[in-house]
């Protein structure tokens, strides 16, 4: 067979494989999440972005939608259409990208990459790219594998019967999909060959662990609010240690605590990609701090809009107990912790009633400072990259 022939049939076998993963994603969007389009602003950032570093479209549809083994698993995701399973509400907020931090996660890491890479020599410098972008992407790889994983219905063994099938078959299907997702980019690493840049990742990787044992749990495992403390707590401040992140004496102080579980839930992963782009290049030790500070607090600022955005929306979805306006409200409000204080009384609890008691304490208000906060320190630290249009762009999506 020709070397020709076996590219058209490569190819061939790579549009079936993407027409079909598009049909079942199309399906989901339009008969179970009332799928919204991104927000037009937001887009026409994303758009700009995109023609900056010279890629049209985001890693998730480029190079997952192209592989046969995530389209088969994708489409086993019509079998439980119409269920109430975790991994459903996490394939709407992957496809629905309404100004969310998902979409731009690569694009931040490229552009941070563009901005270093002015002066590099252009023959090294189709390596260099090659490299950023491989990080780019893995580290996408490695927060929606992750992502995906935490959508598991915890089913107790006594409860298992024929009614469970179908939520025990999407556990499986969402262990495979993480699980896919987190090989294929600990392989791209590994092509790599970075001893430095694979010991931050994997520094990354022990905090996305540590965080799913962090502070007390519900029935579910999701998280719940520490009690709120007396006062004595620590004043937590990022390093650029790759040490675990000092956890002590943060839980029932809103502030640190919220800032923790951020960091633990991908900011440290966000951030050593961004020092990882920084190293690639070549730059120096004081840069690369610079890079993970800029991303760390990038990070728990996307956080604080993402929270902010939620408690004023009108959705009756229920809304993160360990979030900052909910840490914020318990710290002066100790009746709102006694709600959720009893684990099996998680599932009935009234978040419209959660949201009207939030509103009326000054927790909104803090959590505004929190990202302002944030967003000045990220607009800080990318600023120390020079003045050029990536630079220019990451502020955009700082600011919007």
């Amino acid at each position: 067979m020709s070397y020709a022939m076996l590219r058209y049939f490569r190819r061939t076998a790579l549009l079936s494989s993407k027409k079909r993963l598009e049909s079942t994603m199309t399906n989901l969007t339009q008969e179970d999440f009332s799928f919204h389009p991104p927000m037009p602003q937001w887009s026409k950032i994303i758009r700009e972005a995109e023609k900056i570093v010279g890629y049209p479209t985001s890693f998730m549809n480029l190079r997952w939608l192209l592989s046969d083994e995530f389209a088969n698993l994708a489409v086993q995701l019509r079998k439980i259409v119409g269920s109430n399973h975790p991994i459903l509400k996490t394939a709407k907020t992957l496809l629905n990208n309404q100004h969310n931090n998902l979409q731009p996660w690569g694009l931040i890491i490229l552009l941070l990459s563009k901005a270093t890479n002015e002066s590099t020599h252009s023959v090294q410098n189709t390596t260099l790219v090659e490299h950023q972008r491989m990080l780019a992407e893995l580290t996408e790889m490695i927060r929606t594998g992750h992502y995906i994983h935490r959508g598991l219905l915890n089913i107790p063994v006594e409860e298992r019967d024929k009614t469970t099938d179908t939520s025990m078959f999407a556990n499986k299907i969402a262990i495979l999909i993480g699980d896919y997702l987190l090989v294929t980019a600990n392989g791209m690493l590994a092509r790599l060959k970075n001893q430095d840049l694979s010991y931050l990742i994997s520094t990354a990787l022990r905090d996305l662990s540590e965080g799913e044992f962090f502070g007390p749990r519900d029935c579910q495992n999701l998280p719940l609010p520490g009690k709120p403390s007396d006062g004595n707590s620590i004043n937590f401040k990022i390093s650029n240690d790759t040490a675990p992140l000092n956890n002590s004496n943060v839980l029932g102080s809103p502030k640190e605590e919220w800032m923790i579980r951020t960091l633990y839930n991908g900011g440290t992963l966000f951030g050593r990609g961004c020092e990882g782009a920084v190293l690639l290049a070549g730059k120096s030790a004081a840069e690369q701090k610079q890079a993970y500070l800029f991303g760390c607090h990038l990070c728990l600022a996307w956080q604080a809009a993402s929270e902010l955005q939620k408690f004023s929306s009108t959705s009756k979805e229920p809304v993160s107990l360990v979030s900052a306006p909910f840490l914020f409200a318990i710290n002066e409000n100790p009746e709102l912790y006694d709600m959720v204080k009893d684990v099996h009384k998680i599932p009935s609890l009234d978040f419209e009633d959660i949201k009207a008691k939030v509103a009326e304490t000054n927790a909104i208000e803090r959590t505004k400072l929190l990202y302002s906060d944030n967003a000045s320190k990220a607009i800080r630290y990318i600023n120390m990259f020079g003045n050029n249009e990536s630079v220019d762009a990451i502020k955009r999506f700082i600011e919007t």
